[in-house]
């Protein structure tokens, strides 16, 4: 029995012993791609939104670590999809695949643990908070003498707009953000 090329009109490729199989296909039913690189996601300050990223997060492929900087409130946190806990940012926890985003942007530490964080080489560190509201991490960074290259590298806000509501959509949008931006793509919509 012969087999027959065939040409997959829409990407161009030609297979002449095997059915056309999409990579992304294959990624949908849980093969990631070869040589595909550890990532981290750093939910700073236990909160609702921080809880549902780090759930989402962890069936995404990140490893998940919740930084809590009051010890107080991190032995009353839940830490069910929490692969770490820490009350620091150390290089340990953030490296160059880290993702950090800062789920509540009116906590008194912002200013110190995100200049923890600046010191380190994170891909990416976001601050939950809407536009229409002022970026208070901006004056606290600069009153620890960080300097503006450094507080330029904070993001703000974060995440896709998709008219989130809750912490779950909150945690969707910016997971959507992460991944779009790692993978170099504007997000929106696909046509």
């Amino acid at each position: 029995m012969a087999v027959a090329a065939r040409t997959d009109e829409n990407r161009g490729v030609t297979h002449a012993h095997r059915p056309l199989v999409d990579p992304a296909c294959a990624i949908a039913h849980g093969e990631l791609p070869p040589n595909t690189p550890p990532r981290t996601l750093v939910a700073v300050f236990d909160s609702p939104v921080a809880d549902q990223l780090m759930h989402f997060a962890r069936d995404l492929g990140f490893r998940t670590v919740l930084l809590e900087p009051d010890n107080d409130v991190l032995v009353h946190a839940d830490w069910r999809y929490a692969d770490l806990v820490s009350s620091m940012a150390t290089g340990d926890i953030i490296d160059q695949s880290t993702d950090v985003v800062v789920t509540d942007h009116d906590r008194p530490e912002l200013g110190r643990v995100l200049a923890e964080v600046l010191r380190l080489p994170a891909r990416w560190i976001g601050i939950m908070g809407s536009v229409r509201h002022s970026a208070p991490h901006i004056d606290q960074l600069r009153q620890l003498g960080v300097p503006d290259y450094a507080i330029a590298r904070v993001r703000r806000p974060v995440g896709l707009n998709i008219g989130s509501r809750t912490p779950a959509e909150i945690a969707v949008a910016t997971l959507a953000g992460l991944i779009a931006d790692r993978n170099r793509r504007p997000g929106g919509f696909s046509f």
